[in-house]
């Protein structure tokens, strides 16, 4: 039976963190099986999910915390590794206005609908016109049963007069 590790990473942003990372797992028996890392001001932050025998998962953990002498910061629970279900998945993109607390709102709003969130990227720019800063957001999301796209477009836009919401089968 797979026994699996989800992993976060933090240190501060160099070349060298998979590599050390990937060498304990792969030294200790761990299979990567899937990552998003990102470089966020300075920082490098990363999740994984590792595949790794049950007897071996204490020791993996115990030589990963090793690494926080380099300063890379690895912590791990036990993951079941499954997906997460047969709901719909889509993709959704909003693009509005910035402000204080918008991914708040959408969160709480897709929180109250049951939606569950399984990706989010995020980030603003500046409007090709005009001074002003756009806010896009990015997500990979699963429908409960009950809910008709249609509806999570309108409540979605009824956040805000300035949102467009696209949403896709993913």
């Amino acid at each position: 039976m797979s026994n699996y590790l989800a992993l976060t990473i933090l240190a501060d942003d160099r070349p060298g963190i998979i590599e050390r990372v990937s060498d304990v797992i792969a030294a200790n028996g761990g299979n990567w099986l899937e990552s998003s890392m990102s470089r966020l001001a300075g920082k490098f932050a990363g999740i994984l999910l590792v595949e790794i025998a049950g007897e071996r998962q204490a020791d993996l953990l115990n030589k990963l915390s090793r690494l926080e002498e380099q300063g890379i910061r690895v912590h791990g629970e036990a993951s079941t590794g499954e997906a997460g279900g047969s709901r719909q998945t889509l993709l959704l993109s909003v693009v509005g206005n910035d402000r204080p607390g918008i991914v708040s709102e959408i969160s709480a709003l897709l929180a109250r609908l049951s939606v569950n969130l399984e990706e989010l990227t995020t980030s603003c720019e500046s409007a090709p016109m005009s001074a002003e800063i756009l806010f896009r957001a990015s997500a990979r999301i699963q429908l409960p049963e009950n809910l008709v796209t249609d509806d999570l477009q309108t409540a979605l836009e009824g956040l805000s007069d300035d949102l467009v919401v696209e949403l896709e089968t993913a």
